[in-house]
């Protein structure tokens, strides 16, 4: 019989990949503070992925199960003072994800923003496209370094920064792809296989910022939007299998 399993062209297509993960994914079932059965089963699939599969890894992780800055401003903080205190989560979230890729036996180096020299190294491109070179996963925190922008963005920039070949943007909430309008309210929204990235903008799709979808397709970035806590989404896609929906 015919295999009609979708497939992205060629059998792996990607060499370097960002994986995008929100805070809110690593959450515990309060949707707040940290899971260690979620970084467990995480770090466990980055490592099989890794042993399967010659591929480079880089990582940016947002920091909303800890605070969002957006929400600190909505309660009368100043927003650039709120968007430095998300910054600092997402510092706290990638410390525990590096923790538990480490006791995966996965090396692993955190890369912050803002400096903090004493837990994590400063972001330069030249230094984490090394660690990616030397086989090791990279967890960029800290978002860009800078106020009003969110860690998609944060996502975009450093994946064209690295050339990354696409960035891998993870669900959760049972989420699995693009879809035409909230599934989660509109029981006839539809998964789309593939969209553009100007239908993305004109049609506010829910992918990522437009920021961030603007810096992808400036640089020609495929994003691809994919349950995340389905296992083995990750190392499918990987292998050429079309998971979720392809933006580009």
């Amino acid at each position: 019989m015919k295999d009609q399993t979708r497939r992205w062209e060629g059998d792996c297509p990607w060499k370097r990949v960002v994986l995008k993960l929100s805070g809110e994914a690593l959450a515990d079932a309060t949707g707040e503070n940290i899971s260690g059965e979620v970084l467990k089963n995480l770090a466990s699939e980055i490592s099989a992925v890794r042993e399967a599969h010659d591929v480079d890894i880089a990582i940016v992780v947002g920091g909303g199960n800890i605070w969002r800055g957006m929400s600190g401003s909505v309660g009368g903080m100043d927003r650039a003072q709120s968007d430095h205190m998300g910054m600092l989560a997402t510092v706290i979230n990638a410390i525990a994800l590096q923790d538990a890729l480490e006791r995966a036996e996965v090396p692993t180096r955190v890369m912050t923003a803002i400096g903090m020299a004493q837990i994590a190294e400063p972001y330069i491109r030249r230094r984490a496209e090394r660690h990616l070179d030397k086989g090791r996963v990279v967890i960029f925190a800290a978002g860009t370094g800078n106020p009003f922008f969110t860690t998609d963005t944060a996502a975009a920039l450093r994946a064209a920064e690295i050339d990354a070949d696409a960035v891998l943007k993870g669900t959760h909430s049972g989420i699995d792809g693009v879809y035409t309008s909230d599934p989660q309210s509109n029981p006839d929204a539809e998964l789309l296989d593939e969209v553009s990235f100007l239908d993305v903008l004109s049609q506010e799709l829910a992918v990522m910022d437009s920021a961030a979808i603007a810096v992808c397709k400036d640089n020609a970035t495929p994003i691809v939007v994919f349950d995340l806590m389905t296992r083995g989404n990750l190392e499918s896609i990987l292998d050429g299998v079309a998971i979720g929906t392809l933006v580009k």
